[in-house]
């Protein structure tokens, strides 16, 4: 076997294992969407209004909220399809960003806006700001209200951020950000048991308002703006990427 040839086999090879290795996480740069629906609806008479232009803005309002029951819930889930939600995998690891703005509500009854993760094994996981002025994060396996404490007031925008990888142990890992504009802040990296994660996923946005059953005119809108997500690469597929360039970079130097 002459030497171009040898160069064309090693290349060919090279491809083929950075095709497989970069499988894993090529799926999350398949997102190009959103899908838009009720979930809770415990208040039927209210109206709800829709905005999707994704990645750009997603706008839910409810208007009209009173009467019997606790809530009315929208929510917005990232797709490949725009009809179908994107079913995040054990290993589809991910930085993602939001901004929050949230408005309405009437007396003590507060909206809530933020990232909800419905997971397959550790159920939903939440990361939000409430017209109470509460930034929290909470379900799944952490809880953070984000020291030191950021305060929500109506009509500001605060950036949220999720990130899923892989942590230097091996454990699948979450952490969640918050931002008013001119603090940011991170929570804890919180670590999944030793082989477990998501399990089965499907993450986006949702905007919850509780019915006031003395206001008629209760409502609220939350507006997401300048979504983003990217796929993050696990450590392995990392060390084979780099594998893969040296042989090139070493072959170019003796020509």
């Amino acid at each position: 076997m002459n030497s171009l040839q040898r160069y064309t086999c090693k290349a060919t090879i090279i491809g083929l294992c950075l095709a497989v290795v970069s499988g894993a996480y090529a799926q999350v740069s398949s997102i190009n969407s959103a899908i838009v629906f009720p979930t809770w609806n415990d208040v039927p008479g209210a109206t709800r209004a829709y905005i999707n232009s994704y990645p750009g803005i997603i706008s839910l309002s409810e208007a009209g909220v009173s009467g019997t029951g606790y809530a009315n819930r929208d929510l917005w889930q990232f797709s490949n399809d725009g009809v179908t939600a994107y079913q995040f995998q054990n290993n589809d690891y991910f930085n993602a960003s939001v901004n929050v703005t949230l408005s309405g509500g009437s007396g003590t009854y507060y909206p809530e806006a933020g990232w909800l993760f419905s997971t397959a094994n550790v159920g939903d996981i939440q990361s939000i700001v409430t017209m109470a002025g509460v930034v929290a994060q909470f379900g799944g396996i952490s809880y953070n209200n984000f020291n030191p404490p950021l305060v929500y007031t109506s009509g500001e925008t605060f950036t949220l951020g999720m990130s899923y990888f892989q942590a230097g142990d091996g454990n699948n890992a979450l952490q969640f950000s918050a931002s008013d504009g001119v603090t940011v802040v991170y929570s804890p990296v919180d670590e999944f048991a030793p082989g477990a994660g998501i399990g089965n996923g499907m993450l986006g946005g949702y905007f919850q308002i509780p019915q006031n059953p003395s206001d008629p005119s209760n409502s609220g809108t939350a507006v997401f703006s300048d979504i983003s997500i990217i796929p993050v690469p696990e450590p392995a597929t990392l060390a084979l990427l780099g594998l893969g360039i040296v042989p090139l970079l070493l072959r170019r130097r003796r020509i």
